[in-house]
């Protein structure tokens, strides 16, 4: 649906760009012809990415490994990217999440993920909105949160309540930034299966849990369908569109809620090996780290 090179001259950093909902984005972008940055905590992830998609599309993908919640790190990040030429389009895609009862939560389980979401989509946000307006460039921001910005979600709190708050900062900046030609917007997709999905929102299934056939369309989502509505947003032929977020989900949210409230029905058995389920990943995602 979008012509070639519809994104030539474009310079777009994605974070969280190494894997899933980013990585997918990135390789639309790269296809239409922009020039991509791509970031992440695991720096080894996004450079075998970055040499993936310049294999299968060519053109050209830079990898950073950094961790968005050290904003000394994100703004030097970014201070490197622009040394290179200026940025277009930024997406903030980069999150963290986990399933756990409200009341079993330590607040260093609370800050992990506010740190990343909430704080660290800011820093990076800040460090390059910044930059746009001391050059009079103008720019474009999409971030990636959820539909339970609208009415919650039970379990998963300190998403909700950190994606209300990317949520809040679009809609906030749309206003203040507009005059320097910045426009901000979201998406809040559904379930869309990648590589990984789930392994902390969903550690076990249970009979109660949510499934493609609860979905109005009786399905989930494609990759293919979030990748053209990133496009869309980001290219030039809506420039008057600015401070909203759009929900992708088959009106799955509009229908069930489109969050967490099923879980209700697990007991302490289940949220034991939830936890224990969740532990594991989280040490396997260290090791690979090499931390």
């Amino acid at each position: 649906m979008f012509t070639d090179g519809l994104f030539r001259g474009k310079r777009i950093l994605v974070t969280g760009g190494g894997t899933g909902l980013g990585k997918g984005m990135a390789e639309k972008f790269l296809e239409l012809g922009a020039e991509l940055i791509i970031c992440g905590r695991r720096k080894s992830v996004c450079e075998e990415t970055a040499a993936e998609l310049m294999k299968q599309h060519g053109g050209k993908v830079e990898a950073y490994g950094i961790d968005i919640r050290d904003a000394a790190a994100v703004d030097a990040m970014v201070e490197d990217i622009f040394q290179r030429g200026p940025l277009t389009d930024l997406v903030n895609n980069a999150a963290g999440n986990f399933i756990s009862r409200t009341e079993d939560l330590s607040p260093r389980g609370f800050d992990a993920i506010a740190n990343i979401v909430m704080h660290g989509t800011f820093y990076v946000t800040h460090a390059v909105g910044r930059r746009w307006i001391a050059a009079q460039k103008p720019g474009n921001v999409l971030s990636i949160v959820v539909t339970w910005i609208h009415n919650g979600s039970p379990f998963v709190v300190p998403s909700a309540m950190s994606k209300s708050a990317i949520h809040a900062m679009t809609m906030s900046l749309a206003a203040e930034w507009g005059r320097y030609g910045i426009r901000l917007n979201a998406i809040a997709p559904g379930e869309i299966p990648t590589e990984g999905a789930g392994k902390r929102l969903r550690p076990i299934e249970m009979p109660a849990s949510r499934g493609a056939r609860l979905n109005p369309m009786d399905r989930h989502g494609r990759m293919q369908e979030l990748q053209n509505l990133a496009t869309f947003l980001l290219s030039d032929g809506c420039d008057w569109l600015t401070g909203q977020t759009i929900a992708m989900d088959g009106a799955n949210a509009l229908a069930t809620g489109g969050n967490f409230y099923d879980l209700r029905e697990w007991g302490d058995a289940e949220w034991k090996t939830a936890r224990e389920a969740i532990q594991k990943v989280n040490a396997q995602d260290k090791a690979a780290r090499g931390a």
